[in-house]
């Protein structure tokens, strides 16, 4: 017993011990253990900081485009159309199209349709939809809400408008995107979030599904949708994509880092080039006793912005945190201005208010510092973002090393009722760009 108390005095090694380890621990889940300058001083020269090793030379970055589920997708295409435009005019091609300068889309809700308009493959070859004729397309038949139109519009963001969806994509399913394209919903049989990916149904008819059913899914909102895939293996009982996934950014990077098949190369946030555009949906402030109690719709709608602001102020700290050019990662979204119309509103004062949204300034975020107002408009953030990703474009071409190798299907499937008759390889190689 004469031994015990020495054992309760705290030792001057293991406290300084106990400190690097939880200094790590700390630096490493919170912010980031890419700096040996933070921790363990020079004083400890038997612990070694750790240095993450990085290439000689650059190999490139990942492109990823995400859209957020909110509003009725005018900003988030008006958006796109916007870069679409810098990245022709940079180019040099005026047939240059988004998906041609992306690896990878990301999309919820609204944003989910939009991003498999611009990356389902169409006749040609190429994609089916650019963006600018994506945004044609929703001005000339109008927002969901349009007073009194009966254009494919109206319904076609609800789960029973299958017809409308089937006239945009036919019977195209998740392998018939140009480049990968993650889509999520909330399946009800399982209690959990289900992410529709083109890497997935490209191994199994098991998970791969009818696109037009797959938009109709995170679209679903409060709505149940019962679905299963093309062998009919997999059954989802399916609600909103914004219920579960609002904002797809934080996935879209997961799937990218986790996926070394297919971005052998993206080893974090450093590796990345990231777009993100919020939906555009703002809930105008009310006042006095007259203001109406919100609905359980506006209320998750209302849940749903908040969760995308968490996901974005998160993600705009991995980027800073890592050393990384915040520069890397844009997000696009309102600021002050309230997208939510009035019964009466006309479809083209929606798109006026929405060129005034991208030429207004944006907003920096960052977690547990709240946003900031930034110094360039929503419009200079998606110019300077198309020079990075014209720069990306161009050395692609110059490199012998792919940075992106998609799965490709060796034997196509004979019919949508066979069961698993593809194979897999990885032996066909891509830069990211048809």
């Amino acid at each position: 017993m004469a031994g015990t108390p020495a054992l309760m005095i705290p030792s001057h090694e293991v406290d300084k011990l106990s400190y690097e380890i939880f200094s790590i621990l700390e630096s490493k889940f919170l912010f980031g253990y890419d700096d040996p300058k933070f921790f363990l001083s020079g004083n400890s020269p038997e612990t070694p900081a750790k240095t993450p090793k990085r290439p000689a030379i650059s190999l490139g970055k990942v492109r990823i485009l995400s859209i957020d589920a909110a509003g009725d997708g005018f900003l988030a295409a008006a958006s796109l159309a916007r870069l679409e435009t810098c990245l022709r005019c940079r180019s040099g091609d005026p047939a240059a199209r988004i998906a041609d300068f992306f690896d990878i889309a990301a999309g919820s809700g609204v944003g989910g349709v939009l991003a498999t308009m611009l990356f389902t493959r169409g006749p040609e070859g190429r994609s089916l939809y650019s963006a600018e004729e994506a945004l044609c397309f929703l001005a000339k038949n109008g927002p969901p809400s349009a007073p009194g139109r009966k254009g494919l519009l109206r319904g076609i963001f609800q789960p029973s408008s299958a017809g409308s969806f089937r006239r945009i994509f036919g019977d195209t399913t998740l392998r018939d995107t140009v480049k990968p394209v993650l889509i999520p919903c909330y399946d009800l049989s399982t209690g959990a979030p289900f992410l529709f990916s083109r890497a997935d149904a490209v191994e199994t008819d098991a998970y791969d599904f009818l696109i037009r059913e797959v938009c109709a899914a995170t679209c679903a909102g409060e709505e149940l949708l019962k679905m299963s895939s093309i062998d009919g293996r997999t059954r989802i009982s399916a609600v909103g994509g914004g219920l579960a996934m609002a904002n797809p950014t934080a996935a879209a990077i997961t799937h990218v880092l986790h996926n070394k098949q297919e971005f052998p190369f993206a080893g974090g946030v450093e590796d990345l080039l990231v777009v993100s555009i919020a939906g555009g949906e703002i809930f105008s402030a009310g006042s006095g006793a007259g203001v109406p109690s919100p609905s359980s719709s506006k209320l998750l709608r209302i849940a749903g912005n908040g969760m995308a602001d968490t996901v974005d102020q998160a993600v705009a700290m991995a980027f800073l945190q890592n050393g990384t050019n915040n520069c890397n990662y844009v997000r696009i979204q309102a600021h002050g201005h309230g997208l939510q119309k009035p019964l009466n509103r006309e479809v083209k004062k929606t798109m006026a208010a929405v060129q005034e949204i991208l030429q207004q300034k944006s907003t920096d975020s960052m977690l547990f510092h709240g946003r900031k107002l930034s110094q360039q408009s929503n419009a200079e953030k998606l110019e300077q973002f198309a020079g990075k990703l014209i720069k990306e474009h161009d050395w692609r071409k110059k490199s012998p090393i792919p940075i992106v190798v998609l799965k490709q299907m060796i034997t196509p499937r004979t019919s949508s009722a066979t069961t698993i008759t593809s194979t897999v390889t990885s032996s066909t190689t891509t830069s990211g760009s048809p």
